[in-house]
């Protein structure tokens, strides 16, 4: 049996309308909070933090935490908890709504057990200014590879090309459902992403470009000839001349296509005119 981190008492009922389950398996929190590794001069954003076993291991290490929880009474539970600890602030907010800079700069350390109805959205949010040094989410595993996938995989896709244009991707462990109060119904992986040194696009063209990638996605069993003319409204011979300058075959599908190769045609187009 994993061992679980000490109760804090009395918890508030578990909400399926925030996909909760939290996470008890202290052999994962650890690998987790080792994953993130913070020091004492760093500060950590954690969404997510539940009823605060994973903070728990943090506060310690790092010089801040700072907790997003939307739960009110999982919120709630947790000031009382840190009241007294300067190291240790409590926000009862939706972290999709959150102005992250306002809360903790731009020189930050993100985390959390994303709720995976909402795992994608604070995917996208995390990859957009201001960026974390490293990121490390628990995720359901399913979406921990499509994350991680090359062209050509089945689990290759928009999320893959997006995460892919601005960081690195690597699956820590993967964890088994009983790790969970409540379990759930799907295995689950911890994930680590963290900026690329020369990010493949720049950080203003990445709401752009993801429109670009999911629009192409959408289409993902079509000839990328094809696609550029539906979502572009391209003529053929406009679509011929793009698809020579990024040598990418007419015939070739959007689950074929690297990264590198969505940029560079997304650039392209992004040209005044497309020659």
């Amino acid at each position: 049996m994993p061992r679980r981190p000490a109760d804090s008492g009395r918890n508030p009922p578990v909400l399926k309308k925030f996909g909760q389950h939290f996470l008890t398996d202290l052999s994962v929190l650890q690998s987790i909070a080792d994953a993130i590794a913070p020091t004492d001069a760093d500060t950590v954003l954690e969404i997510g933090p539940g009823r605060g076993a994973l903070t728990d291991l943090l506060v310690p290490r790092a010089g801040r935490v700072v907790a997003v929880e939307l739960d009110r009474a999982l919120a709630a539970q947790l000031v009382e908890r840190y009241r007294g600890n300067p190291k240790v602030s409590i926000v009862q907010e939706d972290i999709l709504e959150t102005d992250i800079r306002s809360l903790v700069g731009d020189d930050y350390i993100l985390a959390g057990n994303v709720p995976y109805y909402i795992t994608t959205p604070i995917i996208f949010k995390s990859i957009e200014p201001p960026v974390s040094r490293r990121s490390v989410f628990l995720v359901q595993r399913e979406v921990a590879q499509r994350m991680a996938a090359n062209a050509n995989d089945d689990e290759f896709g928009a999320l893959t090309v997006n995460v892919a244009a601005t960081s690195e991707v690597e699956i820590i462990r993967d964890v088994e459902p009983g790790s969970f109060s409540p379990p759930p119904k799907v295995e689950s992986a911890v994930i680590r992403l963290k900026p690329r040194a020369q990010p493949l696009i720049e950080r203003e063209n990445v709401p752009a470009f993801r429109v670009f990638v999911q629009a192409a996605f959408g289409q993902r069993r079509k000839q990328i000839q094809r696609v550029l003319r539906s979502v572009r409204a391209l003529s053929v011979e406009e679509v011929t001349r793009v698809l020579e300058r990024c040598s990418i075959e007419p015939t070739a599908r959007p689950e074929t296509i690297t990264p590198e190769k969505f940029v560079e045609l997304f650039s392209v187009l992004a040209e005044p005119r497309a020659s």
